[in-house]
Order: structure tokens, then C-alpha cells, then sequence
């Protein structure tokens, strides 16, 4: 694969979108769903995009356990939604289990892996890569504190059943998702997100249903931010904003505007910097778009 640079909207050239194209290159899987066995085993139907940085939508029995890799992550929504997520370096195999008080059901992921794009970045701010000034270092760990209690929201939703759709219109995607950085020649953490391109002062709408679990202007890193809690712990992010049109607390709508495309923070060109994490876990925000719950 050939090298691209590209991160949070620095000077790159355009990604060849071949793998990732907007509504994904795999096919989904959806399995056939069922009544309760005669064993008590749940139900089980899935749909997703089994692969490193993607997902799986599924319905099973109401309220049901979830489990991932053993660990708990929550349950099954009242009608038996539920999504789990897969991170940029997740293993070659994932175990879900649904428990319910008749029985349970263990169903293991082949998860495909991705090459990531290397992104190289030079002549950036110092103080944008590696600050050192004590007063910056305390105003990046407040913020930093203040983003993870959005992060952490998990409120009892199902924002994510009918579907994302993309929050801007008119876009270049300019970074892809998941790319190793190199910042001034030194590597970094990867780029969580999917950077889309487009003039300050583009409409940026919720992808889908959810709660705004964070709304600030003016970060150092992210200059301004949403967070968007879209139930059971899948948390969407939009960077560099230049309008926030939505405040902490208030219910979105699918389609709904949430604030305008800027190039504040870390950024040197115009875009939306579009993330998406599941209980920690860093996914790619296109892989969700056009993505259909299982009957």
C-alpha cells in the first residue's frame, strides 16, 4: 500500500477510498433469527461488518446480558437491539455471549483484518504535538477530563436501529480512518477518524437518534466539539467545528443540524473530523453509514 499523510486536517493528498468506499466494500452478514430453543437457548440474528474497526448490529432476546471476550457489556435493548463494537487492532477472533435466565448462546466473530495508511506530518506547531508548558499541560488534562465524562455516557437507547447516515454533505475525504501518524517525524497514536473535507460553514447534521453528551467550543486539541451518546455505549465525535448548535443533554434527531464544519484545533485546512468509539473501542464512523438492523 502506498503511504498517504493526512491527520485532524493537516496538508495531505486525497485517499483512494478503494476498501473503505462509503457504504463499505463486505458484504454483511445476517443470520435468520429465531424463537428460544428447546434447550432455552436465545435467539440470535446479526448484521454488521466483521472486521477491525467495524461493528455488529443484532437482536436477541429482550434485555438480555451481553458479553464480549467474556467481559460484560451491557444488555439487549426492551425489543432486543443491541450493537457491539470491534477496535482498530482488534484480534482475528471476537466472542459474544447472550445470557438470558433460560440459557445462554456463544457466537465467535472471524474478524478481517485492515492496512492502515501511514500519515506524515511535518513543520506542525510543537506545542500541537508535544506541549510542554505547564499551563497548557493542566488546561489539556482538564479538558481531557471533562471529554471523558462525555465519553462515558451510556444511556438506555437505541439511537443506532434505523441506521447512520452521513452528517456532511459535499465532502473529500481527506484522511481515512485508523492511519499511524508521524508527527514532525515523530510517531504518535493513530488517527481515530474519518476526516471529511469541506468548506467552514457546511451543515453538520446527527447521523443518527441520540443524546449530546458533550458541547464545548474553544479546546486546544479539538477547538470545537460534540459528542453524540447514540445508546449502549456508542459515543460519535465532531472535530474542529466552527458552530456548536446543540448544548449537553439536548435529544437529536437523525438528519438534525448539530453545528457547522470548521478548522479550529488542531487543523490547518477546513473538515469534519468524524470518530466514533464503543466502550473504548476506536471504530470508523463510514463503515457505519447505510448499516440496517437484523429483522
Amino acid at each position: 500500500m502506498i503511504p498517504r499523510a493526512g491527520s485532524d486536517g493537516f496538508a495531505r493528498s486525497s485517499s483512494n477510498i478503494d476498501r473503505r468506499a462509503l457504504l463499505g466494500s463486505l458484504p454483511a452478514l445476517t443470520l435468520a433469527p429465531a424463537a428460544f430453543a428447546q434447550d432455552g437457548t436465545p435467539p440470535l440474528s446479526l448484521s454488521g461488518r466483521y472486521e477491525q474497526s467495524g461493528f455488529a448490529l443484532g437482536r436477541t432476546a429482550p434485555r438480555a446480558a451481553l458479553l464480549v471476550n467474556d467481559k460484560p457489556v451491557g444488555m439487549a435493548s426492551a425489543d432486543g437491539l443491541f450493537v457491539i463494537g470491534f477496535d482498530r487492532d482488534e484480534p482475528t477472533r471476537a466472542k459474544l455471549t447472550v445470557q438470558t435466565a433460560q440459557g445462554a448462546l456463544d457466537h465467535v466473530f472471524d474478524i478481517a483484518p485492515v492496512d492502515y495508511d501511514i500519515q506524515r506530518i511535518d513543520g506542525l506547531p510543537q506545542d500541537q504535538v508535544t506541549p510542554a508548558d505547564p499551563a497548557l499541560l493542566a488546561r489539556i488534562a482538564e479538558e481531557a477530563r471533562r471529554k471523558a465524562v462525555g465519553f462515558a455516557s451510556d444511556i438506555d437507547a437505541e439511537g443506532f436501529r434505523d441506521g447512520f447516515v452521513l452528517p456532511v454533505q459535499g465532502f473529500r475525504l481527506s484522511a481515512r480512518f485508523g492511519g499511524q501518524r508521524i508527527l514532525n517525524g515523530v510517531p504518535e497514536r493513530p488517527h481515530y477518524g474519518s476526516d471529511l473535507a469541506a468548506p467552514v460553514g457546511t451543515p453538520v447534521v446527527a447521523p443518527a437518534d441520540g443524546t449530546v453528551s458533550f458541547a464545548e467550543t474553544g479546546l486546544h486539541f479539538e477547538g470545537a466539539l460534540i459528542l453524540i451518546d447514540h445508546g449502549q455505549g456508542l459515543i460519535s465525535a465532531y472535530l474542529h467545528l466552527s458552530r456548536v448548535e446543540v448544548r449537553t443533554g439536548q435529544a437529536v434527531r437523525r438528519g438534525e443540524l448539530i453545528g457547522l464544519v470548521g478548522k479550529e484545533g488542531r487543523a490547518t485546512g477546513p473538515h469534519l473530523c468524524w470518530r466514533m468509539k464503543w466502550r473504548g473501542r476506536n471504530l470508523d464512523p463510514l463503515l457505519m453509514v447505510g448499516a440496517t438492523r437484523p429483522v
